[in-house]
């Protein structure tokens, strides 16, 4: 396969997983609006609510640092791969930088660890 054909497979891949994800925040988003309480309810469910809303953000901080660092770490990686096929003595620094890219995702564990520890 030439390397035309794997970029044009990989903006339909990018594409799906775009709309997929574009697909689930609307339905999402639908399924958390749809549900309005009465003015009676509404003072005994907005500690609950709050408190969705705090797990909502912890899972929003971990997911995308998650798939931020995972972006960070395919193109470190494969750059830090080829460099170490030319000269293997950059072994160590490559792990270096692929480890300040995996960095992200501890950062976003440790906000969701604070906003948890918030609630």
């Amino acid at each position: 396969m030439s390397f035309q054909g794997v970029m044009r497979m990989s903006r339909r891949i990018l594409l799906g997983l775009g709309l997929l994800s574009l697909a689930l925040m609307i339905t999402g988003v639908v399924v958390f609006l749809s549900h309005v309480p009465s003015h009676a309810q509404e003072a005994s469910t907005v500690p609950a609510k709050a408190q969705g809303m705090g797990f909502l953000a912890a899972a929003l901080a971990v997911g995308a640092s998650s798939i931020g660092a995972g972006i960070a770490v395919s193109a470190v990686g494969a750059a830090a791969m080829g460099a170490v096929a030319e000269r293997p003595e950059l072994m160590g620094r490559s792990l270096i930088y692929v480890g300040l890219a995996e960095g992200i995702a501890i950062y976003g564990l440790i906000v969701a660890i604070m906003i948890l520890g918030r609630l």
